[in-house]
């Protein structure tokens, strides 16, 4: 062999570019190696993803980066030494059997890499696109979304299709925002709990109504509310009624809830969680502006014209639509109907609620607390009862655990009031912000607090309704006189940021008034 030949294959493999050709080799057997294990066993992990599509592409990458980066530095210090058979560039003679090898091989190569990368990049977009990726890799930070979405009727919609939307622009802006979460939870600097509503979050329009467009809205929607009392008997309760959604098209005299999105809405909030407005302003038909004020805690002049107004959407109202936590009452009330907690089982659900109201500290230390609680409870209070239905006993503990796992998360500072929901008004103000008959607007016209505006009753059971009888206006189990009118719900059902025992079945109340 010549020792130009000689001197050739000394630049082109000399260590350098000999080790990124090993690196990007190897990338590529690793790449090869976990997609197959991916596809064959089925098994999806966050931190698997990380490395087949990131870690290991960049991993090929880099190697095919090293090795022309070790043959110019060969190439370069040969010529240093006035080797005048290194040209300062090199020469592709392909009737040169040895030239026309290696350049046979590297396309070949070239080819191969390209098709890896190029595969494991569309792989990793998918995967940045994927619940598994948002929800998993950040296991603690994003545990309470994520548990609650994997609960919620939207458990199939993927984070992106709400959160980000289609379109180029909107994907670059949450990719940009992703690295600055992803930075806030390599440098632990996020918050706890999670701040919301998210600022500048993606209109409505854009998301929400491509499945729910407003045009195909039906006029009402007959719904059945299954409630149980705090009681040694755990007394079933039961309120049918008759929602009015809204009018089937969308236009200025759209009727019923969904009136909102017939009309132009705007209002201004004082605080972040948009729970204290003050103003509201609403485009009529003819294009005038009705504005109403709250008469309780107004708005100066000065403060409205510096406030921020927002346009009304879905969020304003439907703000859970996705990540939907739920009062320890209600999720008892929800054992009960699906036949997973032994009704039977005397005052279970007052029991259950107050240890799940209980605070702590750790999941462990929670689930310690239940597995301990209600045993003891019958154990104590009802022995005979301890004897004969342990089987219930340990499958209502279970069911409890369950509660609390998807609704408490203390590592987080999270549980299930931390998120309130402003659809309905039972354990925050929710409809009541504007509809409390103390927003004034044009010739003393006030946005109205009446129930039958949103709700019929079409009948209610009830221990305290006598049987056969059918209610046209809601009963509250206790009488509370004319509070039931003047006091909002979440006024006795949420004090303090705590569920009241039995409250999700209009039970027994702590009163603020």
């Amino acid at each position: 062999m010549s020792e130009a030949r000689k001197r050739i294959l000394s630049y082109l493999f000399n260590p350098i570019s000999v080790f990124g050709f090993i690196l990007a080799v190897l990338g590529t057997v690793l790449i090869i190696s976990f997609l197959a294990i991916e596809m064959f066993t089925g098994v999806e992990n966050p931190y698997l993803g990380i490395l087949v599509y990131f870690a290991f592409p960049g991993l090929v990458i880099f190697g095919l980066l090293v090795v022309p980066l070790g043959a110019w530095l060969v190439r370069s210090r040969l010529r240093s030494k006035g080797i005048t058979e290194i040209q300062k560039l090199p020469i592709l003679d392909l009737n040169d059997p040895l030239k026309l090898k290696l350049s046979v091989f590297f396309v070949i190569a070239t080819i191969v890499f390209a098709v890896i990368v190029g595969v494991a990049s569309l792989k990793g977009f998918e995967f940045t696109e994927s619940t598994t990726f948002c929800g998993e890799l950040c296991h603690v930070v994003m545990a309470p979304e994520h548990t609650a979405w994997s609960n919620s009727p939207h458990a199939k919609v993927k984070c992106v299709e709400c959160h980000v939307g289609p379109g180029a622009a909107w994907y670059v802006k949450a990719k940009i925002s992703g690295l600055r979460q992803v930075y806030g939870v390599l440098a632990h600097s996020y918050p706890t709990p999670i701040e919301t509503p998210i600022d500048n979050l993606r209109p409505a329009r854009d998301t929400c109504e491509h499945c729910h467009w407003p045009e195909k809205f039906y006029a009402g929607r007959q719904k059945v509310f299954y409630h149980y009392a705090p009681n040694e008997e755990n007394t079933p309760r039961e309120i049918d009624m008759l929602i009015h959604i809204g009018a089937a098209a969308k236009g200025p005299n759209t009727k019923g809830i969904h009136w909102h999105i017939g009309k132009d809405v705007t209002f201004v909030a004082r605080d972040r969680k948009r729970n204290d407005i003050p103003y509201i302003a609403v485009t009529e038909k003819d294009g005038s502006i009705s504005e109403y004020v709250s008469t309780e805690k107004p708005l100066s002049a000065d403060e409205l014209a510096k406030a921020t107004k927002r346009h009304m959407d879905c969020t304003d109202c439907h703000n859970r639509p996705t990540h939907i936590y739920h009062a320890p009452g209600e999720e008892m009330d929800m054992k009960f109907v699906t036949g997973k907690i032994d009704r039977s089982l005397p005052y279970v659900k007052k029991v259950a609620v107050e240890i799940l109201e209980k605070p702590y500290k750790t999941a462990k230390e929670a689930h310690a607390a239940i597995a301990s609680g209600i045993p003891a409870y019958y154990a104590k209070e009802y022995p005979k009862v301890a004897q004969e239905k342990t089987a219930a006993i340990t499958q209502a503990v279970e069911q409890v655990k369950d509660i609390y796992t998807r609704n408490f998360f203390p590592e987080m500072k999270v549980n299930w009031s931390t998120y309130p929901s402003n659809l309905g008004h039972f354990y925050t103000p929710g409809c009541f912000r504007c509809h409390d008959d103390k927003h004034k607007g044009p010739n003393g016209k006030v946005i109205s607090k009446d129930c039958k505006i949103c709700h019929t009753i079409l009948n209610q059971v009830q221990e305290n309704i006598p049987v056969g009888s059918k209610p046209k206006n809601f009963v509250h189990p206790v009488d509370i006189g004319d509070e039931l009118v003047k006091t909002n719900c979440s006024d006795c059902h949420l004090v303090g940021g705590e569920d009241v025992p039995g409250g999700g079945s209009h039970g027994e109340k702590k009163k603020k008034h």
